[in-house]
């Protein structure tokens, strides 16, 4: 199959089928991308925090990274409209028919089943996640999770920084930690 039609019937599939937003699609598109070679988990991990850390949606960013990784700018532009296209059409039938039934109490039960499922998938990857970044061949990473457990505290110490500190911060750390002490010792 060509690449690019690849890419996009397979964000296409990730969009489509993931309920939740950006969060809830990283297991299925870590699934996706590694299965399909277009990327090794750590590259996948490495696009997260790329993702976390520039402006827009985290699944448009994530597909956009893994599209031009996979197939250039075209592969760039599969793979976005592809993640895209099913929220859109989504919206507008939901925008054009929402007044008619969301007070119907059928629909309240299914939104109300899709919570638990989401926070569900948000966990798994979350977990997916933690086991890349803290687990190495040789066992525990203590520098990944000391600045974990910095910027975690950080944050819940001072909840009304904005998360870009913390970015900044766990970046300045991971330079610190990963690129100038090792070279000093």
């Amino acid at each position: 199959m060509n690449v690019y039609l690849d890419l996009f019937l397979t964000f296409f599939k990730i969009g489509l089928f993931t309920i939740g937003g950006g969060y809830a699609m990283i297991p299925m598109m870590q699934d996706e991308v590694t299965t399909k070679g277009w990327a090794s988990i750590e590259t996948v991990i490495d696009f997260i925090a790329v993702s976390e850390s520039t402006p827009g949606p985290f699944a448009v960013n994530m597909a956009t990274f893994i599209g031009a990784e996979t197939g250039g700018f075209f592969g760039a532009v599969c793979s976005t409209l592809g993640v895209v296209l099913p929220s859109f059409i989504i919206i507008l039938i939901i925008a054009k028919f929402f007044a008619t039934f969301a007070q119907d109490r059928r629909v309240k039960a299914v939104l109300y089943g899709i919570r638990p499922v989401v926070v569900g998938l948000i966990g798994v990857a979350a977990f997916s996640i933690a086991e890349a970044a803290f687990l190495t061949a040789e066992g525990l990473n203590f520098v990944s999770l000391g600045i974990f457990t910095v910027a975690f505290a950080f944050y819940k110490k001072f909840p009304k920084i904005h998360p870009v500190f913390i970015v900044f911060l766990s970046m300045a750390l991971g330079m610190l930690f990963y690129g100038i002490v090792p070279m000093i010792f």
